[in-house]
């Protein structure tokens, strides 16, 4: 049972930082909406494309937006921490109970 417990444990730590490097992609996003930044620069290109798919759905099923404010980085900001708290804890206190 151990290598179960160090599997989750492992899937756990990877899943936190693949969470941490999604939610700084996420804000560097929202700055760069802030600017006009080139639109051929690859970074500004990969940043687009990494998030768009997301905030599309955000802001395609809720009103996200007030005067002109894009919520949805936010939105999903706090589901990134909302799995972060949840489901990596939840996969760290599991891989310690098979233990």
């Amino acid at each position: 049972m151990l290598i179960v417990a160090n599997f989750l444990q492992a899937v756990a730590v990877v899943l936190d930082y693949a969470l941490t490097l999604y939610m700084w992609i996420i804000i560097a996003g929202a700055v760069l909406s802030w600017v006009s930044p080139d639109p051929y620069n690859p970074i500004v290109r990969f940043i687009h494309q990494a998030t768009e798919p997301v905030l599309y759905q955000i802001r395609k099923r809720l009103p996200v937006s007030f005067g002109g404010l894009d919520i949805s980085p936010i939105i999903v900001i706090l589901a990134i921490i909302f799995l972060q708290t949840f489901v990596v804890n939840s996969l760290h206190g599991l891989a310690r109970t098979i233990i």
